[in-house]
């Protein structure tokens, strides 16, 4: 089975202009971003479901112990999320 993609290298970068080089930098921040974002949703899961999840799930669904530790759980996440990011523009500026 042949590939229709040629590898990434120097060469083949060279040939696009610039606003296709710009453009492609775009689009490797922006799968980036979305890998560090499913990597936080991971370990968020991870955490809160080691953290909450104490019994046995019965029937697919949690017990409301369960339930609303993990949605706090989530919430402290996204809390602590935001005044990073917040602190850290600050520092910045």
């Amino acid at each position: 089975m042949s590939s229709d993609f040629s590898p990434v290298d120097s060469s083949n970068l060279s040939r696009l202009s610039d606003k296709d080089k710009t453009e492609l930098r775009q689009i490797m921040t922006n799968e980036e971003q979305k890998a560090r974002v499913q990597a936080s949703v991971h370990s968020l899961t991870d955490i809160c479901f080691r953290k909450c999840i104490t019994g046995t799930i019965r029937n697919g669904k949690l017990d409301k112990n369960e339930e609303g530790c993990m949605a706090n759980c989530a919430d402290r996440f996204v809390d602590v999320s935001h005044l990073t990011l917040k602190h850290l523009q600050n520092m910045r500026g």
